[in-house]
């Protein structure tokens, strides 16, 4: 019995894959696809769209020569393929986790990754910027930017697409059409994408009359001006319109994306056209694995099993949970509350609160910034919108934050999800940034719950203030430490496991340790520690991260000889050099002592391993305060 034969085992590099024939370029696809899935299931990460661009990227290396030809994936979520074809075939199961391969492109990983991606919308720029470079140097290189469907709901992308169009250089934009993002695409670009069909025939006919034409002696440019406009008439009159050639590409499409043949032969001819041109590329998410057809949205991203056993376990905890359990209850009570989020409906929790309150649910697709500015102007309106957004793309809307929420003081609430380390997705999505970008927002109120009752009482405290208030939380279980008292602005509390300070009386041995709530695990785990060492801490919630009691937190410091401020979030901008330079104005002679991520940049890992890599788990905090005594 003769066993199969692996193609894959031998693939090292794009070159492999030049020579194959078509049969065995269908066994590397399923292949590649079992690699996918099995170190997906053990390592986590993004299944749906991985499976669906298999063929896809065997023919773009099929045709192209990376890295001479610069590949972009947009977003970067689905370049598994991409690394197994790229030489990194033997390191795959090392994805995603700590000092092994990152799950996005990382230009210091490979050759073959020329620009790192992790937030969407962004490959058109980045290819055009790399075909301009490749000119003004005299190379011949050429550019491909593989931009999801999702992607086009984001306003970089029609920038550069513009630019692009205006250039009129060979860019080569892979549209790649799932009808999917993270959930189902929303919007009248969906609709678009739906119906957009240009015939084969139509596009022959351009290809023939266009070379003709300009052939023609002479009278060759006036003639070939003549034959665009009636082109165009033409167009109007039998075909849908088609916004790309409308910015100055050529279109070519739909292409069966899983089809190599067909990608091949396409991707050769328009190699060859020297203009900017989209091909638009029909996929389907999850294929190859029946559950992740039927629902992608459910395989986007996959927890490792041991992680997801464990969120399982308290699933009613974790902070996400309790944000959506709170907007139903809230949505209940105020009328005026509305939610609003950049095609994260699952990811933050707002499913349940969309199906109940339809009408007061808005998802605008992956478009951080025009998500802020619409909600500023729901507030203007006097409604209460509170926008749930991952910490890592609220960067993209910090100028509408200030200019559209802060500046004209609008009681806008932020619901900032995955605040602090995420797991797995390494340095593009740590939400470690959030803490110094909002403190310096005029106006704004910044809070961090350490436990499910706070964030409760926090969001709905929020929805009483006339200003624009933010809330931190993590990706992570949400802690119930008791008591919970009321909120007093501008002030924290003490832990129940303090020394002696929330009575009024702290040892002149204990080390005031002030934490951001997200730190709440680490600092029950840094107590103990102590309490076995016999050294006393009190540990102080900082609640607020602003505005701030001055008067009041520093007459706390400086009722001890050392202080701890642990934070998670980068140094520069951070509660701890705030703290910092407060005491030293006001001439406290506390030594104090600042915990935090340093300048933010960390790979992927599990949450517990970055947090030990920067000093933020209990041991790590429970060796600084012995440092202090």
């Amino acid at each position: 019995m003769n066993e199969k034969v692996s193609v894959l085992e031998h693939i090292n590099g794009p070159r492999d894959i030049k020579n194959l024939t078509v049969p065995q370029l269908k066994t590397l696809a399923g292949e590649i696809r079992h690699l996918i899935y099995s170190t997906v299931s053990r390592n986590g990460g993004h299944l749906s769209s991985n499976l669906g661009v298999v063929e896809l990227a065997i023919a773009l290396h099929r045709v192209f020569n990376s890295p001479e030809d610069k590949i972009i994936w947009d977003v970067g979520h689905q370049c598994y393929a991409h690394k197994i074809l790229t030489g990194r075939r033997e390191d795959f199961d090392s994805l995603r986790l700590e000092n092994g391969i990152s799950g996005f492109p990382k230009r210091t990983e490979s050759l073959h990754d020329p620009f790192g991606t992790g937030h969407a919308s962004t490959s058109v720029s980045a290819a055009l910027g790399f075909l301009v470079g490749e000119r003004l140097s005299g190379g011949g290189g050429l550019a491909i930017a593989v931009l999801g469907d999702g992607a086009l709901t984001g306003g970089v992308a029609y920038e550069a697409l513009s630019h692009a169009g205006q250039l009129g250089l060979p860019l080569i934009v892979i549209l790649n059409d799932n009808r999917m993002s993270i959930s189902p695409n929303v919007g009248g670009l969906s609709r678009y994408l739906s119906h957009l069909s240009m015939k084969a025939k139509y596009q022959n006919f351009r290809r023939t009359v266009d070379g003709a034409v300009r052939k023609t002696p002479v009278v060759g440019d006036a003639l070939f001006t003549g034959i665009t406009r009636l082109k165009r008439a033409v167009k109007a009159a039998f075909y849908v319109d088609n916004f790309f050639v409308d910015l100055g590409f050529e279109y070519v499409g739909p292409v069966n994306g899983h089809s190599i043949e067909n990608l091949q032969d396409v991707l050769h001819d328009v190699q060859k056209l020297n203009l900017p041109v989209v091909v638009h590329v029909l996929t389907q998410k999850g294929r190859g694995y029946e559950p992740a057809e039927q629902d992608p949205s459910a395989f986007h991203s996959v927890t490792p099993p041991e992680a997801a056993e464990a969120a399982g376990k308290g699933a009613a905890l974790s902070f996400t949970g309790v944000f959506g359990d709170a907007m139903m209850e809230l949505g209940g009570r105020e009328p005026r509350l509305v939610a609003v989020t950049a095609a994260m409906e699952h990811g933050t929790g707002l499913a349940a609160f969309h199906n109940a309150f339809p009408d007061r649910f808005f998802d605008a697709g992956i478009a951080e910034e025009h998500v802020v500015t619409f909600a500023a102007a729901l507030a203007a309106r006097g409604l209460r919108p509170v926008t749930a957004i991952y910490s890592t793309f609220l960067q993209r809307a910090i100028d509408q934050i200030i200019h559209d929420v802060a500046l004209q003081n609008l009681p806008v609430i932020f619901a900032v999800d995955r605040a602090g380390f995420v797991a797995g997705d390494g340095e593009t999505h740590q939400g470690l940034f959030d803490i110094s970008l909002l403190r310096a927002v005029p106006n704004m109120i910044l809070l961090a719950p350490s436990s499910a009752e706070e964030l409760r009482l926090m969001l709905e405290w929020a929805l009483l203030q006339d200003r624009p208030c933010a809330i931190r939380y993590p990706k992570a279980l949400a802690g119930e430490p008791s008591p919970v008292p009321p909120l007093e602005p501008g002030r924290g509390v003490f832990t129940a496991f303090s020394s002696g300070t929330a009575a009024g009386k702290p040892s002149e041995s204990a080390v005031f340790v002030a934490f951001t709530g997200s730190l709440y695990p680490s600092i029950v785990s840094a107590a103990r520690l102590l309490d076995e060492s016999n050294v006393k801490a009190d540990f102080y919630n900082l609640r607020f991260l602003k505005p701030l009691d001055e008067d009041y937190l520093e007459a706390l410091v400086s009722r001890y000889k050392a202080a701890v401020f642990v934070e998670e979030g980068v140094r520069s901008g951070g509660f701890g050099e705030y703290a910092s330079a407060l005491a030293q104005r006001k001439k406290c002679s506390t030594k104090i002592l600042t915990l935090d991520a340093g300048a933010g940049c960390f790979a992927q890992g599990s949450r517990a391993e970055l947090l030990a890599r920067c000093g933020l788990d209990g041991e790590g905090i429970a060796s600084a305060v012995r440092s202090r005594l």
